[in-house]
């Protein structure tokens, strides 16, 4: 499963989106976004199916449409009712989404324990091979800004710069140890069992802790020096 919550983090990659009214945002910031949510749950079936379970792809869900992974309420309507709340409030530049789970049977994994940590493990792995990608991107079209290719540079960095925050924020946040993000997954597989099955059960009220934390700020207190410093290691890399 993967939650989003977005940050304006001040880095090298930031893009002046706010020059931008809210249907030029949302037009900008969708493919990126998308993309990031598909190649995440796609990531997490593809590595289930190599360790023993076709549960994800017997189900359609290994499919790059972008529509089979989207939860209505959470990957559309939440975020956008924050995007708008935050262009009417000047911009606070918060957002928090989630997409529908890749159904994954651990039974059926050849060795459970073990394996859940790689399936979890492969959806913030892929958002940071995507978030290099993105800055890739933005690092060939930022030159062509000053020879004149401003009109296809222009939106391809402001999609770059959406695609590298939310990459990495999808990889940080679902790296945390509380269930069900990916991180609470791998801390339950790495566990001693007397830790693990508590921490297993506590995943009922993961989503109103991870609400809870976002609410009271301590969630960006936390995220913002993991985010920082995975950003200096992909400006490092490209």
């Amino acid at each position: 499963m993967q939650f989003a919550l977005g940050y304006c983090a001040h880095h090298p990659y930031n893009t002046p989106m706010q020059e931008l009214n809210l249907i030029q945002q949302v037009i900008i910031a969708a493919p990126p976004i998308l993309l990031a949510i598909t190649l995440h749950e796609v990531a997490h079936g593809r590595v289930a199916l190599r360790l023993g379970d076709p549960t994800a792809r017997d189900l359609g869900r290994l499919s790059l449409n972008p529509l089979r992974h989207v939860d209505p309420v959470g990957t559309v309507l939440v975020p956008l009712l924050m995007l708008l709340s935050s262009k009417l409030l000047l911009g606070t530049g918060l957002l928090f989404g989630w997409a529908k789970p890749v159904p994954v049977d651990f039974r059926r994994l050849r060795n459970p324990r073990r394996d859940m940590a790689f399936v979890a493990l492969a959806g913030p792995m892929s958002n940071i091979v995507m978030a290099i990608c993105w800055a890739s991107i933005f690092k060939w079209f930022a030159p062509a800004i000053d020879s004149g290719g401003g009109w296809l540079a222009t939106p391809m960095i402001y999609m770059a710069g959406v695609g590298i925050t939310i990459n990495i924020i999808l990889a940080v946040l679902n790296l945390l140890p509380i269930p069900p993000l990916d991180g609470g997954r791998v801390a339950v597989a790495v566990l001693p069992r007397a830790l693990a099955v508590p921490l297993a059960r506590s995943e009922r009220y993961g989503l109103l802790i991870i609400i809870a934390m976002f609410a009271t700020g301590i969630l960006g207190k936390i995220l913002m020096p993991a985010m920082e410093f995975v950003q200096r290691i992909i400006f490092w890399i490209v």
